[in-house]
């Protein structure tokens, strides 16, 4: 088949877009060409706000009753579909189809409890605040936002969004990772299919340029971006300066606690599926770890053992339990970070480099370090591959001073039997999101999603009950008759 040039949905219409530069997508199991995103213009994004814009004037006056009613249909058709939707993100990204399954269900989920919104949109009022004077907060829609979605999870991820964002009034414009477009191509056939008004749900395919127009477009009141921490900083401060609001999810180095008492066997499964799953290409992906108190061995052969036995390959095969990074690009900036932690002197115990896997793909085997220092760059940056580190502590609270020095914190988690540990673990680190023997500490959709530090710019975070303060205005009523 031909490679498929991707189009726009804008208007409830699918339209070509003009753009004469394309990005190409590759299966990265196969390095087969699959298809060519378009680089839309500054102008494109331009007819889709205002198409948006356009369609607030007269969703923001629809109750919010009958807002969810598209999205329980959404959620019904994505049920009907997500084995479907599953195969194509495989396709495109590279996951086992159990894991781009899971991420499907979890977007689900948001849909879910955006249906909801009834009762999270509701105000609050007081009488006689004063002699003869009642007084009342309630929540308005404020006009478009936009979404900037990273490779990772390209069916997830906009559904942290979009469904809150029209559940309370707003309209919305998607931009899809233009690496992976094909799952969002597909989502918003469902959205069509649905039965959203036109212009309620639009979707603009492209790069840098459509970013920009986003940050810069004046129509547009609130901008959330997920991808690394130099882009999330500069979508941050320059939406900002725009009076945007933002929600910028940055990048990650998940420290993970595990102290002697852990039962030890759970802990080291756990671990393994959360460094080696989705090829490490998450932002809540144990990364390194700190061994406390002498324990160190035990998880250094029981990580090893376990690595060995991953089988990487094609996610759509049976059997395989790891797939490819994304491109050939992320493959070579993985190895550059493993060849930086030998040339530093940590002790590669597990070599990733060439692993047994089909040549023709952007394979990574499970990596693992031992003897890495605090200053190493393994220990620092973010790789975004299946590369785990291992560090030795003395107790507890060297590792969370270790935690506490370091400028990433999205999700930390602890393994241990100790309530003790767990209570001191979560009163202190300072990760928003705090694992207690989970190796991925990702909220439910009915609770925020977000880090802290250089992993998190903004002051409200993704789906849960913060959402509706992302996507609303509270406006006072004080009243005297």
């Amino acid at each position: 088949m031909a490679p498929e040039r991707l189009k726009n949905y804008v208007g409830g219409e699918w339209i070509d877009s003009t753009a004469k530069t394309t990005g190409q997508v590759h299966n990265p199991a196969t390095g087969e060409l699959i298809g060519e995103c378009p680089f839309s213009s500054a102008q494109e994004v331009d007819h889709a706000v205002q198409v948006a814009k356009e369609a607030f004037k007269t969703w923001r006056k629809t109750p919010v009753e009958d807002r969810i009613q598209p999205l329980f249909r959404l959620k019904a058709l994505l049920d009907l579909h997500a084995e479907e939707l599953a195969a194509i993100l495989t396709r495109e990204h590279g996951k086992t189809l159990g894991e781009a399954l899971g991420s499907v269900r979890r977007g689900i989920q948001m849909v879910e409890a955006a249906c909801s919104s009834p009762s999270l949109m509701m105000g609050q009022a007081l009488e006689d605040i004063s002699r003869n004077i009642d007084c009342k907060s309630i929540r308005q829609p404020m006009g478009v936002f936009a979404c900037i979605a990273p490779f990772n999870f390209p069916a997830m991820v906009p559904l942290w969004f979009f469904p809150f964002a029209v559940a309370c009034g707003n309209t919305f414009v998607v931009k899809p990772s233009e690496q992976v477009p094909f799952s969002q191509k597909r989502m918003f056939e469902l959205v069509h299919e649905a039965g959203f008004p036109p212009g309620v749900l639009n979707m603009v395919n492209g790069a840098h340029d459509v970013v920009n127009a986003m940050i810069d477009h004046p129509d547009i009141e609130g901008l959330s971006f997920v991808g690394s921490t130099p882009v999330a900083e500069y979508v941050y401060t320059k939406a900002c300066a725009k009076g945007k609001r933002v929600q910028a999810l940055g990048g990650a180095k998940n420290y993970i606690v595990v102290m002697p008492d852990a039962e030890m066997d759970f802990a080291l499964d756990s671990i393994t599926e959360s460094s080696m799953g989705c090829a490490g290409e998450r932002c809540l992906a144990a990364s390194v770890i700190l061994c406390v108190d002498g324990c160190k061995d035990e998880v250094r052969a029981g990580l090893e053992t376990r690595m060995k036995k991953i089988v990487v390959g094609d996610g759509s095969k049976p059997g395989v339990q790891m797939g490819p990074v994304i491109s050939a690009a992320h493959k070579a900036k993985v190895l550059a970070k493993i060849e930086a932690g030998i040339a530093e002197g940590a002790e590669l115990v597990l070599d990733g480099r060439q692993p047994d896997a089909p040549a023709e793909g952007f394979f990574v085997g499970p990596t693992l370090f031992d003897g890495v220092k605090e200053g190493m760059s393994i220990a620092q940056e973010e790789i975004f591959g299946p590369v785990v580190c291992l560090m030795a502590v003395k107790d507890l609270d060297e590792a969370l001073d270790i935690a506490r020095r370091q400028p990433l914190a999205n999700a930390n988690s602890i393994f241990t039997t100790s309530g003790r540990s767990a209570r001191k673990f979560s009163y202190e680190v300072p990760a928003a999101m705090c694992g207690i023997n989970i190796g991925v500490a990702a909220p439910m959709s009915f609770f925020s999603f977000g880090g802290s530090k250089q992993s998190f710019f903004g002051d409200l975070k993704a789906h849960g009950r913060e959402a509706y303060d992302f996507y609303t205005d509270r406006k006072v009523i004080i009243s005297r008759w």
